[in-house]
């Protein structure tokens, strides 16, 4: 089972990047602690980070076919993005959006989702470990547990 994890414009700075919102942990790091979490599952753990929409897209048209699921930290293109909406919508893949903060309890314009309706789920305000709530959902629902 491949499983695509996408990652939205600055996400490529975590650790760096304000700290005190977003932890200390890099992305790399953070992709390094979902592999090892489906080591010995039969499942394949695809990455990708860009800062540009279309390539976010054009990765995501690129491998849907052969995936089962799609996480997804579109950072700010959450509150922008109806392209990014519109080819998640398109691809009729179930997909979790991902958020280190709670973007609830932020600013204004970060309260509204564009990638919300269109996901089996959001979790959102845990940190890095928002992730890996939402690998242990598809490996609960994909029958691939331990």
């Amino acid at each position: 089972m491949k499983v695509l994890i996408v990652n939205g414009p600055n996400l490529n700075l975590l650790g760096v990047r304000e700290p005190d919102k977003y932890g200390t942990r890099s992305l790399e790091e953070i992709e390094q602690e979902l592999r090892t979490r489906v080591k010995g599952k039969d499942i394949e753990l695809l990455f990708f980070q860009s800062n540009t929409e279309g390539e976010i897209i054009d990765f995501l048209q690129k491998n849907y076919k052969n995936s089962a699921y799609l996480m997804i930290n579109p950072g700010a293109f959450t509150h922008t993005s109806i392209a990014l909406r519109d080819a998640i919508l398109g691809l009729k893949l179930p997909t979790i959006e991902v958020h280190l903060t709670n973007i609830h309890a932020r600013e204004e314009f970060r309260k509204r989702s564009y990638i919300s309706d269109v996901s089996v789920g959001v979790i959102t305000g845990f940190g890095w470990y928002s992730y890996i709530m939402a690998l242990d959902y598809i490996i609960k629902n994909s029958g691939k547990e331990g």
